[in-house]
């Protein structure tokens, strides 16, 4: 059915769009701005397309990276102790989960994106040394007829404790990356692990270099989730696997409200406390509420080219382990 006459004129015209869209709601139609000009809709439109969420803030795109990065390097020194004392220990047990669900064979090529302090790092490596030590223990019962100077001295040859096997962290926060660095020096590791300072969503390595994508408690904090998965996509082998361990959405009523109080009451204070840091901390619970459902999280993970995509909700929910592949 055409438009009246009136409403047609004034909108071909251009003059008086607030009378042609009053005319127009006779009719039914809607608009998304009533009497606004079609130039204020557009500059409406493209300030909310450059804003986006930093905790419960609304902040320009541009601003977030640098707000985000103002947050951990504040906390870089006391991120470890804080983990600790927020989740009781339990950030431990689900990094262990990550890294049994992982299972890394021998040759392994990791890259841990965001692991600036390395706990994903040191695990990957003590679990890649363990397998190609019981690897050469197999062996050497196979050979039965060598003797104490033969098995001394095939292994002072081994050259490769971790059998090929590497791990790159890549962090963007330099402070992140120097805590991580000390912590290796100081746990004595030296071997298969490189550091490199580099942005989730615009990785510094060529395409199909890894076997393994890790990301762990780092993707909520990225501007845009949806181009730090196709990165990661990119840098995967055919073949490869993403593996990312983050907050989620409590799945019982009773822990979620329990889990809220304690969140935004207790955590804030601790941050306080034991790093002299209330906002940082005060962020980081709002960036857990702001972060997409498992179910969410998961279809993004489709989109972005993943193949065979899964996940593991852990302890109630509050966080959750999302694999898929790059078949």
């Amino acid at each position: 059915m055409a438009a009246p006459k009136s409403c047609a004129l004034w909108s071909y015209c251009g003059r008086g769009w607030s009378r042609a869209m009053r005319g127009c709601q006779l009719l039914g139609l809607r608009s998304s701005w009533p009497g606004a000009p079609l130039s204020a809709r557009l500059l409406s439109q493209e300030k909310r397309a450059t804003e986006t969420h930093f905790g419960f803030e609304t902040v320009p795109e541009e601003e977030k990276g640098g707000k985000v990065y103002q947050v951990f390097e504040s906390v870089a020194k006391k991120y470890d102790v804080m983990n600790d004392m927020m989740s009781l220990g339990i950030h431990r047990v689900w990094k262990d989960l990550l890294l049994w669900k992982m299972r890394p064979l021998p040759g392994t090529q990791l890259l841990d994106v965001a692991g600036g302090t390395g706990d994903i790092a040191f695990r990957f490596l003590n679990y890649v040394q363990s397998q190609h030590q019981s690897k050469q223990k197999r062996q050497l019962r196979a050979q039965q007829n060598l003797s104490w100077e033969e098995i001394a001295k095939k292994y002072q040859n081994e050259e490769d404790s971790l059998g090929g096997s590497r791990v790159v962290v890549c962090d963007i926060n330099k402070e992140m990356l120097k805590v991580g660095k000390q912590k290796a020096l100081a746990q004595g590791y030296r071997a298969g692990l490189a550091w490199v300072l580099g942005d989730a969503e615009e990785l510094p390595f060529d395409d199909d270099k890894f076997d393994i994508y890790t990301i762990a408690f780092g993707i909520r904090n990225v501007t845009h989730i949806d181009q730090a998965l196709q990165e990661a996509h990119r840098v995967l082998k055919p073949g490869g696997r993403f593996l990312c361990l983050e907050f989620s959405q409590v799945n019982n009523p009773l822990i979620s409200r329990l889990y809220d109080l304690y969140s935004f009451q207790v955590i804030p204070v601790l941050g306080e406390v034991i790093a002299g840091d209330w906002k940082s901390y005060q962020y980081l619970v709002e960036s857990i509420r702001r972060f997409p459902s498992q179910e969410e999280f998961k279809e993004m993970i489709e989109d972005a080219g993943f193949h065979k995509v899964t996940y593991e909700s852990l302890t109630s929910g509050i966080v959750a382990i999302h694999s898929g592949f790059k078949l």
